[in-house]
């Protein structure tokens, strides 16, 4: 049997608060497949981002441990963490956090210069061209509906073909229209380079194309809402 590409133990945040401490996540266990989609759900507030966070090593957690093919995550220093992520993870937000002084295209080239990829200009051209952007290469985030900058954020995500994918929200600030078309897009690229896609959401649509469903309730992953 293949080992998951992610797998958590026993994962729990609590932050300070005035009158004691809050608990977030408690006791959560999780196994993802790899090529696999999931989707997390849940109430607002319920810790469905705090979650994503900790998956992704983006944040630390209060207790429990977190793998990524085996490998124990917050066992390495921040740095290592990071270039973990560089290597293996791609990231999609509901706020597309594009560099407003990059063009679509700079914008989509940079993970690939910042891990030396030779070939990162003609490879950020074909997969803006894949998501029907080639004639925005050149404009910058301000000249960009937002369908059109969430477009770029996959690409940007997918550039480095990465084995992991976490989205949160990736269609909270588009319309029903658009926001379908992203969800296409996310899809057909999951599909095509065998990403595994874990992405948190409020949306049955989003949430009903993935393989798997979980509920976060009461900082606990349940079973397919």
């Amino acid at each position: 049997m293949t080992d998951p590409i992610i797998r958590t133990i026993g994962l729990g945040k609590e932050v300070p608060l005035e009158s004691g401490r809050l608990a977030i996540l408690n006791e959560v266990f999780l196994e993802v497949k790899a090529g696999e989609s999931l989707a997390i759900l849940g109430a607002s507030g319920s810790g469905k981002s705090t979650l994503l966070g900790l998956l992704a090593g983006l944040d630390v957690p209060t207790r429990g441990q977190v793998y990524w093919n085996g490998q124990e995550i917050f066992a390495l220093d921040e740095d290592a963490r990071a270039a973990l992520r560089g290597r293996l993870a791609g990231f999609v937000f509901q706020s597309f956090h594009l560099l407003p002084a990059l063009t679509a295209w700079e914008n989509v080239m940079l993970p690939l210069e910042l891990t030396k990829v030779p070939d990162a200009r003609q490879r950020a051209r074909e997969i803006l061209e894949r998501v029907g952007l080639a004639e925005r290469l050149n404009h910058y985030p301000r000249q960009l509906s937002g369908g059109e900058q969430q477009r770029v954020a996959v690409a940007r995500a997918f550039v480095t073909r990465p084995a992991i994918l976490f989205a949160d929200e990736p269609t909270g600030n588009l319309d029903e229209t658009t926001g379908a078309r992203v969800i296409d897009l996310l899809f057909d690229l999951n599909r095509e380079q065998g990403t595994t896609l874990i992405l948190v959401t409020h949306d049955p649509a989003l949430a009903g194309r993935c393989q798997r469903r979980l509920l976060l309730q009461g900082g606990r992953l349940g079973g397919d809402p």
